[in-house]
């Protein structure tokens, strides 16, 4: 009993370390990509692509890189 206590302490204070190891800023992009399908040539074109910062700490975004 006094072992099966302990392994039950252990397990979760190790989920709790893992879990605050792993919070912190994240980022969620619910559409990663858009088709525009069929383009004209010289055609000016957009679009919005909305981004969510789900994290619990700030989401500070350095660079960007279209590709």
């Amino acid at each position: 009993m006094r072992k099966s206590i302990t392994t039950i302490i252990i397990a979760l204070s190790l989920l709790f370390l893992f879990s605050t190891v792993m919070a912190g800023p994240n980022l969620a992009i619910p559409e990663p990509s858009f088709d525009f399908g069929y383009v004209p040539q010289h055609a000016k074109i957009s679009h919005v692509f909305w981004l969510h910062s789900t994290g619990d700490s700030t989401l500070v975004i350095t660079k960007v890189t279209p590709g």
